[in-house]
């Protein structure tokens, strides 16, 4: 499976207990999803491991899986900082309107009259709505709220974003 096929789901940062539980932020909406998911993978130096969720439980914003091959404290501080990845179709189905952060990195944004503005370099969750930083290069970024008098219109397949450029938000 290519690593395209698969997208983050969180940060392990820290143990929990001494039975090898590890805790981890998701970076996912919906931390339940990893409810549904069996099997994730950390990328160490050492290469790609796949690691079997036992158990899980949710502990303030974060949540404590215990792993199948992680049996002590001792294994499981191999894993802190460590990125984890899921399958694609672990997440299932998304609503219409919703995208994977990683679909949507990379994406050209255009405004309505045709300017090309750069390509998205990052996502930034604000709580209220979201916020798509612009790489316009030459080390120059565009902040553009996620909201619908602003975005126009998403197309993930050709990796276009259209935009209407609201007074204030860019000087040309």
């Amino acid at each position: 499976m290519k690593l395209s096929d698969k997208l983050e789901a969180g940060k392990i940062v820290n143990t929990h207990g001494l039975r090898g539980e590890l805790k981890i932020i998701p970076w996912t909406d919906s931390p339940e999803v990893f409810e549904d998911i069996k099997r994730v993978y950390v990328i160490r130096k050492s290469g790609e491991e796949c690691l079997d969720i036992k158990n899980i439980k949710y502990h303030k914003n974060n949540i404590i899986v215990k792993f199948e091959q992680i049996n002590s404290i001792e294994q499981a501080e191999k894993y802190k900082n460590t990125i984890v990845l899921a399958d694609r179709e672990a997440f299932g189905e998304l609503e219409e309107g919703v995208y994977f952060i990683a679909d949507l990195i990379g994406c050209s944004v255009i405004t309505d009259d045709g300017r090309d503005l750069g390509k998205i370099s990052d996502v930034i969750n604000t709580g209220s709505n979201d916020i798509y930083e612009v790489d316009k290069g030459g080390g120059k970024k565009l902040l553009l709220p996620v909201i619908d008098d602003v975005v126009k219109n998403i197309d993930i397949d050709k990796k276009i974003i259209t935009v209407h450029l609201l007074d204030g938000l860019e000087d040309l």
